[in-house]
């Protein structure tokens, strides 16, 4: 157990990462009801456009120099497909069937997939380089972290606090609070729903891309494929905190990246358990838990306060 400490440090990380993401997904159920499975696409497409930045800048240009640049085109990418998929994709069915959007982001995620597959051509033969902060890890104590990892740890409370700051105090923030709660209400009190619905998907696509930058820093590489299983993990980290609650999607982020780091490290060491150990078995332990979670407790661990919820 001499090593719990740097499991523990590793998973929060990486339940931060998935805070982030799943952040998408909460703030746009909140407000349509509606849950978005291409925005694992649009983590994607953030970190494809970070990458962009980074080819496109002279050589010899520092990571740390390019970071901004990187963050900010990145964003662009993200919140321009979001915000393209919710005019023209999602929109139109705003009141029909609620099987119907459902379908439409499935096809979205795959239709994504695709089109950056194809205007990356050498991403079809795998993962591409992304740029990384040189050194070793930095020791703090009983655990270290990566060099890549920093940025991560400083993002993740960063946006949480902005984000809180933002909903609870601004103009913007309190109307989409009033058009979560009754949107027809909100409306009739003058409140443009349609671009309140545009800002939530913009912001959660902002968030999408800045976990993509920690991702590409974290790992060192971006691929095509990457979404598919962020954006589920993702999803199972907003369920697991109440979707619908901001503050519980990065909750369940936390929990969900503690319970598959644990899992993965210490399963095998489990007797009558040691098939299930090792990081074959870390995306199985993720749905494990999402199942007992809507069987003991459906609502999520903080639920879905009005308050909370954007």
């Amino acid at each position: 157990m001499h090593d719990l400490p740097q499991q523990l440090a590793n998973g929060l990380l990486l339940g931060a990462l998935y805070g982030l993401i799943a952040i998408g997904y909460t703030m746009v159920y909140g407000i349509v009801q509606l849950i978005n499975f291409a925005h694992g696409e649009i983590f994607m497409i953030g970190g494809f456009g970070a990458l962009t930045a980074w080819l496109w800048l002279p050589d010899g240009t520092g990571v740390l120099v390019a970071l901004p640049v990187m963050i900010l085109l990145g964003m662009v990418f993200s919140v321009t497909v979001a915000i393209g998929a919710e005019r023209f994709a999602y929109r139109p069915l705003r009141g029909g069937p609620r099987l119907a959007p459902l379908i439409t982001a499935i096809g979205l995620s795959l239709v994504l997939q695709q089109l950056v597959w194809s205007f990356y051509p050498k991403a079809r033969d795998g993962a591409l380089s992304f740029p990384h902060f040189e050194g070793g890890r930095i020791d703090l104590g009983a655990f270290s972290i990566s060099r890549g990892d920093l940025f991560l740890l400083i993002a993740a409370p960063v946006c949480m606090i902005a984000l809180g700051v933002f909903v609870s105090k601004t103009r913007t923030g309190r109307a989409m609070q009033a058009t979560s709660q009754d949107p027809d209400t909100a409306k009739l009190m003058g409140i443009n729903t349609d671009r309140i619905i545009v800002t939530a998907f913009g912001i959660g696509a902002a968030f999408a891309a800045i976990a993509a930058v920690a991702h590409g820093l974290k790992y060192g590489e971006v691929q095509f494929r990457m979404g598919f299983i962020a954006g589920l993990k993702a999803f199972t980290a907003a369920v697991l905190g109440g979707i619908g609650n901001i503050y519980g999607a990065m909750i369940g982020g936390l929990v969900l990246g503690v319970t598959e780091t644990l899992a993965t490290a210490y399963m095998e060491n489990v007797p009558g358990m040691s098939m299930f150990g090792g990081g074959a078995w870390k995306d199985v332990w993720a749905f494990v838990l999402l199942i007992l979670v809507l069987l003991l407790r459906p609502q999520g661990i903080l639920g879905s306060r009005g308050a909370d919820r954007a």
